[in-house]
């Protein structure tokens, strides 16, 4: 895959090796390209050679040459630390900053003006994505894409492998308050399976009729399907740790401004209550475990 220049293979770096960060990294390398990945914690982008990737030490080498960079971190501070302080000097002329963790839409404000005084070459593009472990793992990611549109021919091919849909949506920001809108949305739905597993069990029903019942019908979220068969298990694996969504829901309500909408500000109780119990790295599925 060429880059928009014609230089040969797009050079991508991806800086924040986690659960999505790493399964986006792999994806790129194994499409043949060109991939440096970085993480605060080095040990994390080992398992990434075997797909080519290359380990950088530090994030400006991370950057330096790269066509785009991709930060993956998991909150705002994190960007901020990451990015500025000297290492945004090391972004090449006229890069692309795909920005595709969920840091807010004040912050995200806040980034984008940062980057204008200190490198207004490099265009900035807001694009968390929609999407788990799995869907990360299979390329499968929806991404909400907000930014110029000088970048949009650079950042396809990448977008092209890490996700099954992006949807542009005008100047940056707007990425990051559909990806609130769209968390809010998974959050409700997540609680509601909890809570109607924890009804199950108080009325003395198989959880697996309910399953049964909602199968194929119009309430048959795939997500809250995924979610329903993990509770069922007692399988907290993290594929969406709930401490993240936690900070997503905090988000929503921070950026909706005056009065939480209710249901979000419940939810937001509920969840710092399981975190504070201990399953802030446990799924999202998590959630269960608070009404027990």
């Amino acid at each position: 895959m060429s880059n928009a220049t014609g230089r040969g293979p797009v050079r991508v770096a991806v800086l924040g090796i986690g659960i999505m960060g790493s399964a986006m990294a792999r994806n790129l390398a194994r499409a043949g390209l060109n991939t440096t990945v970085w993480d605060r914690t080095a040990a994390a982008t080992v398992p990434l050679a075997d797909a080519g990737a290359r380990a950088a030490a530090s994030a400006a080498e991370a950057i330096t040459g790269a066509d785009v960079v991709i930060t993956m971190l998991p909150d705002a501070a994190a960007v901020s630390a990451v990015l500025f302080d000297g290492t945004a000097d090391a972004f090449a002329d006229g890069a692309v900053w795909a920005q595709m963790g969920t840091i807010g839409v004040t912050a995200t404000g806040d980034i984008s003006r940062r980057l204008a005084q200190s490198r207004p070459d490099v265009l900035f593009v807001d694009a968390p994505v929609s999407g788990s472990k799995g869907p990360a793992e299979h390329g499968e990611l929806l991404i909400l894409a907000s930014g110029p549109t000088a970048a949009v021919p650079v950042l396809t091919p990448v977008f092209d492998v890490l996700g099954r849909k992006t949807v542009w949506l005008g100047d940056a920001g707007a990425g990051s308050r559909m990806k609130l809108a769209v968390n809010a949305y998974m959050s409700v739905l997540i609680e509601g399976v909890a809570e109607a597993l924890e009804l199950v069990d108080r009325l003395g029903i198989d959880p697996a009729k309910l399953d049964d019942v909602i199968e194929g019908g119009p309430l048959d979220a795939p997500i809250a399907d995924a979610k329903l068969h993990k509770m069922e298990r007692g399988d907290y694996s993290p594929e969406f740790p709930l401490q993240w969504a936690l900070k997503d829901v905090d988000l929503a309500i921070e950026a909706a401004g005056g009065e939480a909408p209710p249901l979000l500000a419940a939810l937001s109780r509920q969840w710092r209550a399981a975190v504070q119990a201990g399953h802030g790295r446990d799924d999202v599925s998590a959630a269960r475990l608070a009404l027990g």
